[in-house]
């Protein structure tokens, strides 16, 4: 390898340097030039030629196995957060290992519809699935993950509530959910299911998910011949029912003692900010309005109180920060002296403490 690189990286410049330590590199080293290739390919990406982004991908390939999942996992994060990412270094990682995928597939704004219909074509189940989670994933995109006969890819498409589905989606996933049993319940319990699709499902599903789509679309028979129950519409509009079943399902998890940290975490990954919203603001006991004077008007400081107050942990509050604030448009920058207050909070203050500061901002 180290000849063929050697004369590759010729006339490269950064390039060819980490190209020519990447030949013989000594084991403590091969985790700082995976990263530094990486953050390289990322920041030159559009000024590469393709001889340099060939040889980088190289380097990283046969770098690969030898650098641990963590730095891996923490080079995928950083590229995922990154917009201007190249889209060819996002596919590239994204064929490693399904945990260093994940952050891209999920989170990357660089993919397109196109790019994630030809990606579905090739991906194995577990890249599947998590394309079926990513947040606002259209129609086409959801209607070609429905026509998979995979499970866990038909189960997180139809829990992912801000995927948007067409009628003609929604009526293929009715009719598998007559074999498959589990996409009844999460399929039932849309608040953007057909009516005319949730009465069809009364033919099979039980007779508690019966009661449920009797209550919600207000079902009743046409006739005692006809095997389809039809509805109503609701007079709640979407978005209000969205809003009311995200506060109950939020009072029946905290009534159960199942309302963490890790919930936040999933459902801010998941796209569900609204829901996110509503869940913070009940584990630090806000109201909404007070919710975003911490979240959204205090500063880093203020989400790093809050981050602090409920458990979350230092290394995840970037995450936070910065899904959050993209969520209600808000540009995720923090100045040299936000990383200052943020390191404070969460090395000087324990939970009871921040949430007691938490107050201050409202």
């Amino acid at each position: 390898m180290g000849a063929r690189l050697g004369l590759t990286a010729q006339g490269f410049g950064e390039v060819g340097r980490l190209a020519a330590l990447a030949a013989n590199p000594h084991a403590a080293a091969r985790p700082d030039i995976y990263s530094a290739v990486a953050s390289l390919y990322q920041s030159q990406g559009a000024r590469l030629s393709g001889r340099e982004r060939d040889l980088m991908r190289d380097i990283l390939r046969r770098l690969t196995a030898d650098v641990e999942m963590a730095v891996r996992i923490a080079v995928a994060e950083k590229i995922a957060g990154d917009p201007e990412a190249p889209l060819d270094l996002i596919l590239f990682l994204a064929d490693d290992r399904i945990e260093v995928a994940r952050p891209l597939i999920l989170r990357s704004v660089r993919w397109t519809d196109d790019d994630l219909l030809r990606f579905i074509r090739e991906a194995d189940v577990a890249r599947q699935a998590v394309c079926a989670e990513r947040p606002n994933i259209g129609e086409r995109v959801t209607d070609a993950l429905a026509q998979s006969d995979a499970e866990p890819v038909l189960v997180a498409l139809v829990r992912n509530v801000t995927a948007r589905i067409a009628e003609s989606t929604f009526s293929t996933l009715v009719q598998k959910s007559k074999s498959v049993a589990v996409l009844q319940e999460p399929l039932a319990h849309r608040l953007d299911l057909p009516a005319d699709l949730a009465g069809t499902m009364c033919e099979w599903v039980s007779e508690a998910l019966k009661s449920h789509i009797a209550r919600r679309y207000q079902v009743s028979r046409i006739s005692a011949g006809q095997a389809l129950d039809h509805a109503v519409r609701r007079v709640q509009s979407p978005q209000q029912q969205a809003t009311d079943g995200s506060h109950k399902l939020v009072q029946k998890l905290a009534a159960a003692g199942q309302l963490k940290a890790g919930f936040l975490l999933r459902v801010l990954n998941q796209g569900q900010t609204d829901l996110f919203d509503i869940a913070f603001a009940r584990l630090l006991d806000l109201d909404q309005a007070g919710l975003r004077r911490v979240l959204y008007e205090g500063g880093a400081r203020g989400v790093a109180l809050a981050c602090r107050a409920v458990g979350i942990d230092r290394c995840v509050f970037q995450t936070v920060f910065t899904l959050s604030r993209q969520a209600h448009r808000i540009v995720p920058q923090l100045s040299p002296q936000d990383r200052a207050d943020v390191d404070v909070v969460f090395a000087s203050y324990g939970k009871a403490e921040a949430m007691a500061r938490v107050r201050t901002y409202t």
